[in-house]
């Protein structure tokens, strides 16, 4: 149930989306909670909305816009398979925030993070409407200037950029407190191998959780990969 104050900050907040993207509602079971998400129905839509300029210098698609099914599949994971009442999460990437939502009705303490302003209007939305509460914070995880380590780190869909994967693996280093664990969904791209390289080439520990996302005639393998630091006994 919300507020009057709650309703109508939802409501405002749904105009304001309406009147710049053509959106779409959908709805979801995680667990066996009901969960209902906003998004943008084509986010190639939104391809005039970026300047070359802003192009030539971040290279950013609008690919925060979309649900994709690796942010479905972890979502699922973290429903199903994690523990998380009590702990501090952070997730970095996180497009219109369903994990970070998922967390939340969880009991996680949840700090959710974009590069994109545009989504974080969307992770508000979604944490409204869900009626969980977030800290919402832009990062970059090429320059992450966060000083707080958490228990758990999320990210889904965010190996799809060679010149990403060793910032990431730097980002999740410092953002994790020691003994903490990074949870990446990855729908087996190439560049996933390159990334648990790097990763273990700095000290992590990979292992890995394969899925299936189906919907429809649709299927897609996402593998989960949890990230911990080995521990050095010497």
């Amino acid at each position: 149930m919300f507020s009057n104050g709650e309703d109508s900050d939802l409501q405002l907040l749904y105009k304001a989306l309406a009147a710049e993207y053509d959106l779409s509602e959908t709805h979801y079971t995680f667990g066996t909670l009901p969960f209902s998400f906003l998004s943008v129905i084509d986010s190639y839509a939104l391809l005039d909305r970026i300047s070359p300029e802003d192009f030539v210098k971040d290279e950013q698609m609008p690919y925060w816009a979309e649900i994709w099914p690796s942010a479905i599949t972890l979502s699922s994971f973290i429903a199903e398979e994690l523990v998380l009442n009590g702990l501090r999460v952070i997730e970095i990437g996180s497009g219109v925030g369903m994990a970070s939502t998922v967390a939340a009705s969880k009991g996680a303490s949840v700090l959710t993070t974009d590069y994109s302003m545009e989504a974080l209007r969307f992770v508000r939305y979604n944490a409204l409407k869900n009626g969980v509460t977030l800290d919402i914070e832009k990062l970059d995880w090429r320059m992450v200037k966060c000083g707080e380590q958490f228990d758990l780190l999320f990210a889904a869909d965010v190996l799809y950029e060679r010149v990403n994967l060793l910032p990431i693996v730097t980002a999740i280093d410092k953002l994790l407190k020691p003994g903490g664990s990074a949870y990446i969904a990855d729908p087996r791209r190439r560049l996933a191998e390159q990334f648990l390289e790097l990763s273990a080439e700095n000290n992590f520990s990979i292992t890995s959780f394969p899925r299936k996302y189906s919907a429809g005639s649709k299927e897609v393998t996402v593998n989960i990969y949890r990230m911990t630091r080995e521990i050095n006994n010497t």
